[in-house]
């Protein structure tokens, strides 16, 4: 618990002082927001807003991690190492999205193909060595199995190259959800501490009926619960820490760079605890989100009419007049309804019966 602490309170500071900073380099140096011209008329304001704050995240998420397990003397293990692994280099496609965007001045940066590639790419490498067998530990559990997962593990294997291509589905779907909900101040930053919290109360839960200590009904055959909350928390401090500046009106925006790392460590953290179509609930504002675009381009492709005024979904309750606080409150509201049901169906299992 105290590297839980630690590590998230490492990472709060860091991101809570070091933001000021970003913005001040970043606002010299030009790196401001670049607004869609289609998109609602109240964005222009936001024109110019330094962006890739993402990075303060990154940052400050990898040294307090670090830093929670050398200050209480733990070895960072293998899942933990994997996660913040996957977190930074979907950070570095994010980042190289976002600095095509100020380098061009246009509001599109990689190709839509190029940036999957790059999220294919991490995200390959990331499924091929959560399953390698030289990373077990003393009993034979590796970070993940080529299972699919809900509370844990079910049915078959379903083989290396299926979980793969499973697994680099979900890192791209997420990464990209994350992505597309990040389009009002502090929306995306709110709705993932949230998502965050949540896994780490799970890690906790996971690492106190760990398998290797007792076996019991309902015991997890989890790699590295412990460290794995150990993740969540520093990354939901270094969200924390941001969203003083990134909440309304923001004076910073995370950019691609946080949205992509953000999605990414909420899918390696699923993932690492063995709860992959959990997350679909624990993110279901993500997913909601997602789904409006999908929905939007659908219905526009087939019928040549659109469902909303304007997709993401938060911009069509712009364009109906809802203020952008209204907006991200009651959004940050539907995440936590989402992450109650998600956790109670987590912990329902263990109810008496």
């Amino acid at each position: 618990m105290k590297t839980i602490l630690l590590a998230a309170g490492v990472s709060l500071l860091m991101s809570l002082f070091c933001t000021p900073l970003a913005i001040r380099i970043f606002t010299r140096r030009g790196y401001g927001q670049l607004i869609r011209e289609e998109g609602p008329a109240g964005h222009a304001t936001k024109r110019g807003t330094p962006t890739m704050g993402g990075t303060v995240i990154v940052i400050a998420s990898v040294t307090g991690y670090f830093a929670g397990n050398i200050f209480t003397g733990q070895a960072p293990t293998v899942s933990g190492l994997l996660v913040m692994m996957l977190m930074a280099g979907l950070g570095l496609v994010g980042f190289i999205d976002d600095f095509i965007k100020i380098y061009k001045q246009r509001s599109l940066g990689l190709r839509s193909s190029a940036k999957l590639a790059g999220q294919g790419i991490v995200g390959a490498l990331f499924a091929v060595l959560v399953l390698q067998q030289r990373f077990a530990n003393g009993y034979d559990i590796t970070a993940a199995d080529a299972h699919l997962s809900f509370l844990s593990d079910f049915g078959p294997s379903i083989g290396t190259v299926a979980f793969v291509l499973w697994i680099v589905f979900l890192i791209a779907a997420e990464s990209n959800a994350v992505n597309l909900t990040d389009g009002l101040d502090g929306l995306a930053t709110g709705c993932a501490c949230l998502v965050l919290a949540a896994y780490m109360l799970i890690g906790i839960w996971q690492e106190r009926n760990d398998c290797t200590n007792f076996l019991a009904p309902h015991c997890y055959a989890v790699r590295d619960p412990l460290d794995i909350a150990v993740v969540a928390a520093s990354v939901l401090g270094a969200c924390f820490g941001f969203l003083w500046w990134n909440a309304p009106p923001a004076r910073i925006f995370m950019g691609d760079t946080g949205s992509l790392a953000l999605g990414g460590v909420l899918a390696g953290l699923a993932v690492c605890t063995k709860t992959q179509l959990l997350l679909a609930i624990l993110g279901g504002i993500f997913v909601v989100i997602a789904l409006s675009v999908i929905i939007q381009v659908g219905s526009f492709k087939l019928t040549g009419k659109r469902v909303f005024r304007m997709a993401p979904l938060q911009h069509h309750f712009e364009l109906k007049g809802w203020a952008e606080t209204t907006i991200v409150i009651r959004f940050w509201l539907i995440s936590a309804m989402f992450v109650a049901l998600g956790l109670g169906i987590f912990y329902v299992q263990w109810m008496p019966k």
